[in-house]
């Protein structure tokens, strides 16, 4: 007996169809982009974008962050340190003067990053040049620095971005001026930083004080906490962070609501270069389950974000 089926082209003669006039699509002309005549203003190229998917997309972030400006609520950028190793402390810092952003969070590395490029006008060491030979991580000015600066917060119970941008801005670093920190400082607006020990480089100078580290970073997540309970209509933005600032981000949101604050109705952003769990899920997706809105745009912070704001002028300066 043979035990293998016999399968002959199945006949499709009798298959039931439907008018495409009668469908319902996803695209339509009137989502077709459009094409670029020269001369034109950038408010018109955003206009030209397709309405689909991320073209659709970025023009709602665009209209979110301007309709929380307008409003008077809350706008607030929370940032992995690439963020400033890709170019764009002097968008963040021109958002900031204008009111648009409101408060910012940075993970540890942040302060690295800005404090660097304050003090020698550089950053972003070669690791793989200098990993080899254990000099990774080793200037001496930043591991000093930045480990005073944080002890003296923590004696004086500040927080750990307030100490590091009162030091910037008091020092009169020659390139203070690009520091997101010190603009803090300067302008009353609040920087915050989210240490996970171990991971940043000023953690193996031996200047390093985890205790008093520790009590100046969770000062800084009571302060971030306190901002997320004005979030009620405005904008939280997870910028190239795909870890900390999430779960800090979703620990701040449900402690601020078990306390009674109403946090609905606003709006979160993902900008990453890849999609991961955690944005998408602690920011983009459960935060915003029963209202408010989630976006999750992914490409080059050095693009998406200078589009961003150029929207974001353009819209309120109308």
């Amino acid at each position: 007996m043979d035990k293998h089926k016999k399968f002959e082209p199945i006949d499709n003669s009798m298959l039931k169809t439907y008018s495409i006039f009668q469908r319902k699509s996803k695209v339509s002309l009137n989502d077709l982009g459009k094409k670029w005549q020269k001369g034109e203003s950038f408010s018109t190229f955003l206009e030209t974008l397709p309405n689909v998917l991320a073209g659709n997309h970025i023009r709602k972030v665009i209209t979110s962050i301007s309709n929380a400006y307008k409003s008077g609520s809350t706008v607030i950028t929370g940032m992995g340190a690439h963020v400033i190793k890709v170019g764009l402390s002097p968008v963040i810092i021109d958002l900031m003067k204008r009111g648009i952003i409101t408060a910012v969070a940075l993970n540890g590395a942040g302060i690295i990053h800005d404090f660097e490029l304050a003090l020698a006008g550089c950053t972003s060491e070669d690791v793989a040049q200098s990993l080899a030979s254990g000099q990774f991580g080793m200037a001496k000015e930043t591991g000093e620095c930045l480990n005073e600066a944080v002890q003296e917060g923590a004696n004086e119970e500040i927080g750990l971005g307030l100490a590091v941008g009162r030091m910037i801005h008091e020092k009169k670093l020659p390139y203070s001026d690009i520091s997101i920190l010190a603009e803090g400082y300067r302008l009353n607006i609040p920087v915050t930083v989210h240490v996970a020990f171990g991971t940043d480089i000023i953690h193996l100078h031996p200047s390093f004080d985890s205790a008093k580290t520790g009590k100046a970073t969770y000062r800084d997540f009571q302060l971030f906490a306190s901002v997320i309970s004005t979030l009620q209509g405005g904008v939280y933005l997870n910028i190239g962070s795909a870890v900390i600032m999430p779960e800090v981000f979703l620990k701040a949101i449900t402690l601020v609501r078990n306390l009674g604050y109403n946090v609905d109705n606003f709006t979160t952003v993902n900008i990453d270069f890849l999609s991961h769990y955690r944005p998408m899920t602690n920011v983009v997706r459960r935060p915003t389950a029963d209202t408010g809105k989630g976006y999750n745009l992914i490409g080059h912070h050095e693009l998406i974000l200078p589009l961003i704001a150029a929207g974001v002028i353009e819209t309120i300066d109308k």
